[in-house]
């Protein structure tokens, strides 16, 4: 019997005609060949305090040479569509996975795509006998690539990898890969930019493993600014070094590790007895990474340079998440071009970093200002200069008490309403104002603070109670501390997995500052039920998110020539300002009315942008995505596909059924809801398209039983909606048992079909 491909599903074509062309090339089915692979999780929708997935992308298969190098990916399509229907969706997600051989096939052959050799045919159609074996490609892509036997051989190094432990994920893959390629090819400063909360430290731990076990890199120094960087890495990440591994402490310099951990200012300092790196040879290090590398400007930029230039035979490599480029200081002057990207867009758009909602909170005193009367003093007897006072002066010049105490009563408001235990950051002017709003916070909350006194606290550099606390507010399992205030201390590095509330209540001027704070609640912990978190914005600050460069590429506007005068001489300055600042004196007063002016809520859409949305416009989008006229929407709703997935394709993409009924209505059918959001459409409850049916008369030309079965139903479409009468398991279920038995109920229709064509029409006249 001669098989009709015309008949067979994709799946069949998969199974009966590329996987055996695949198997018969050579590709081994069990380590090589990946099919129906998800490599996204798919965004995270939020809307109020609801939470759904989004699509995830998925490819028929990728082929890989050895585990974690893909060299091919394949789209599949059944054999109603041509051999290259599915070229364009695979060189889509070629693009994303940075894989060069690109087929999409019908069964009858494949159509290739070659990305990377140089030949006179990017595009050809080749035999399902001629697909190319694992051998071919490689030699085609390292030919294409210039890569000899040699560096072949360390590119081939495999990835560490333990039973249930983490595997990479395709971005931290390509970022991977791509490192240790430039590293090969003689490329000596590297840098990546990946968004926080993707896994940088992940990324460094595998780069260095390869480079380890290949002897090409034998001894390592990963360089961090923060202890609890390092000792997190020590402890998670890079704990398969352990026996070879050394963290630099009470300076001392013992050369008989392999792979060292360091703060800079540990291994730095202003007298030169200080510095205990120059106890290591300058051939020391043949590697170094330097994490956070956006935190070696500036003020710092003497710190990690002075090391870099030391050790500067060495492949360096600067990890962050915010490169710094101004007039001044360039990430990208000094490492180059990152070599590869990924946002914070890219992030929350396939689902791996939460997404975020923004309250802008409007305090009147902050708009309108404030300004003493003629020679007011504050509660200190000082007297207030005479100027107007606005948000930006608050806390940081002139203290308004009530000020702080109406934040601290919000944000309590805020915890109140949805979570009192969910974990929260209070990002105040400086200490001062950090211990104020722990004071008032402790106030707005005594039932909590009762039951422990560690439920509001103040995490900052001088604090030494509060920074010991820092790894229980960061540990998930850990209930206590659950408000942290802080000012600088936590703005970068830490990684605060369940945080689901940030607050802005400091003036923030730098675009490389804000997305590091806004870093502190981009971690998704599915187990703690973090999905996406809140800004809380008192100062205006979310207006960066307007910023052209608050999510693209990092661009490069580094102008000053003589790079020696800078790096000695703009620190300087810096640190004098902040003196100079630190010095002036700060005003306090109280008895001053304040109050909220407004409030609004913004989301984060699909193309990255904060938008003010109400959930029946947001929903509303989401539908005419997916059906642009109400004639289009009609016939998907009329035709044989039940009810129920055709409304679970539209969750996905972000319609909220079950919060629109509560904004709308319970009583009304779903079809009339999506009409009357989405096309503006009047709606009519279930009850009113119930009783239109009956005066149809429609069932009297049933017997007796198949009547009292369909009035039955249609009584049960008025309860409960369309998706139960759609379901022949229904007739198991009162008052249907009492008719009579499945069996009896079917043939009183004559037969299962009958039975099938009935619900057909009858879902037809309640939409007619």
């Amino acid at each position: 019997m001669i098989m009709n491909k015309k008949n067979l599903s994709e799946a069949d074509i998969r199974s009966k005609f590329i996987t055996p062309a695949l198997v018969s090339a050579g590709w081994d089915l069990k380590n090589q060949i990946r099919e129906e692979v998800t490599f996204t999780k798919g965004r995270v929708i939020v809307r109020g305090n609801q939470v759904i997935r989004g699509e995830r992308k998925r490819a028929d298969y990728i082929l890989f040479y050895k585990q974690n190098l893909p060299l091919a990916v394949i789209e599949a399509k059944d054999n109603n569509h041509s051999i290259g229907a599915g070229i364009q969706q695979a060189l889509k997600y070629a693009e994303i996975l940075d894989i060069p051989f690109i087929y999409s096939s019908n069964g009858d052959g494949f159509l290739e795509h070659d990305s990377v050799t140089t030949n006179d045919f990017i595009e050809k159609e080749i035999g399902l006998e001629e697909f190319p074996s694992p051998n071919d490609l490689w030699r085609r892509y390292t030919r294409g690539k210039s890569i000899d036997k040699k560096k072949e051989e360390i590119l081939l190094q495999p990835y560490f990898f333990e039973k249930k432990g983490k595997i990479p994920r395709y971005y931290q893959q390509i970022a991977i890969n791509r490192t240790i390629e430039r590293i090969i090819k003689g490329q000596k400063r590297i840098l990546l930019v990946m968004a926080t909360g993707t896994g940088k430290t992940l990324v460094a731990f595998q780069i260095i493993w390869r480079l380890w076990k290949a002897k090409i890199k034998k001894r390592i120094l990963f360089l961090a600014d923060r202890n609890i960087l390092v000792d997190q890495t020590i402890q998670n990440d890079f704990s398969p070094f352990e026996g070879v591994m050394k963290k630099i402490t009470k300076r001392i310099a013992d050369p008989s590790y392999e792979v060292y951990l360091a703060l800079y200012q540990a291994i730095t300092g202003k007298e030169e007895r200080k510095n205990i790196y120059k106890e290591f040879s300058k051939d020391f290090f043949d590697l170094i990474v330097i994490d956070e590398c956006h935190r070696g400007s500036v003020a710092e930029d003497s710190v990690w340079r002075e090391i870099l230039d030391y050790f500067c035979d060495a492949i360096q490599i600067g990890m962050t998440a915010t490169p710094k480029e101004t007039k001044y200081i360039s990430n990208i002057h000094y490492f180059g071009e990152p070599i590869y990207t990924y946002s914070l867009k890219q992030g929350i758009g396939d689902g791996f970093i939460a997404p975020y909602k923004v309250i802008r909170v409007s305090i009147d005193k902050d708009i309108l200002g404030w300004r003493p009367q003629k020679g007011q003093k504050d509660i200190y007897g000082f007297e207030i200069p005479d100027e107007m006072y606005t948000g930006r002066e608050f806390d940081r010049l002139l203290v308004i008490e009530e000020r702080t105490k109406l934040v601290a009563k919000r944000i309590t408001e805020f915890l109140i309403h949805t979570d009192r235990y969910a974990k929260s950051i209070i990002f105040c002017e400086d200490i001062e104002h950090a211990e104020r709003m722990r004071k008032h916070l402790i106030n707005a909350n005594p039932d909590l603070v009762k039951k422990n006194k560690k439920y509001v606290m103040k995490i900052t550099g001088d604090d030494k109670e509060g920074k010991n606390e820092l790894e229980n507010f960061i540990n998930p399992k850990k209930t206590h501390p659950v408000i942290a205030t802080t000012s600088k201390l936590m703005s970068t590095g830490i990684d605060a997995q369940t945080c689901k509330l940030i607050v802005l209540d400091k003036t923030i001027n730098s675009l490389t500052e804000f997305k590091q704070i806004i870093g502190r609640g981009t971690r998704i912990n599915e187990e703690y039920d973090k999905y996406y978190f809140t800004i809380m914005d008192f100062r205006l600050a979310t207006n960066l998110f307007a910023d052209p460069q608050f999510d693209g590429e990092p661009i490069s506007i580094y102008e000053i020539g003589d790079s020696e005068f800078i790096k000695d001489i703009i620190p300087f300055e810096e640190i004098n300002r902040e003196k100079k600042r630190s010095k002036r004196h700060k005003f306090y007063v109280n008895n001053v009315a304040i109050t909220i002016l407004a409030e609004r809520v913004q989301y984060i859409d699909e193309d990255g942008k904060i938008i003010t949305e109400s959930l029946k416009d947001f929903s509303s989008r989401m539908i005419l995505s997916k059906y642009s006229s109400l004639d289009e929407f009609i016939n998907e709703w009329t035709s044989d596909k039940k009810k129920r997935i055709i409304v679970e394709e539209l969750k996905v993409r972000g319609f909220f059924l079950e919060e629109i009924q509560e904004e709308i209505g319970k009583d009304f059918d779903v079809f009339d809801l999506i009409c009357h959001i989405a096309y503006d459409k009047k709606p009519l409850t279930r009850s009113e398209r119930a009783r239109k049916v009956k005066e149809t008369n429609y069932f009297s030309k049933y017997g007796q039983l198949a009547r009292e079965v369909m009035d039955a139903l249609i009584e049960r479409y008025s309860d409960q909606g369309i998706y139960d009468i759609e379901e022949i398991g229904i007739l198991k279920l009162k008052p249907f048992s009492n008719i009579g038995s499945v069996m009896e109920i079917v043939n009183a229709f004559g037969g299962k079909i009958g039975y099938l064509q009935a619900i057909k029409e009858l879902k037809t006249i309640i939409y007619n």
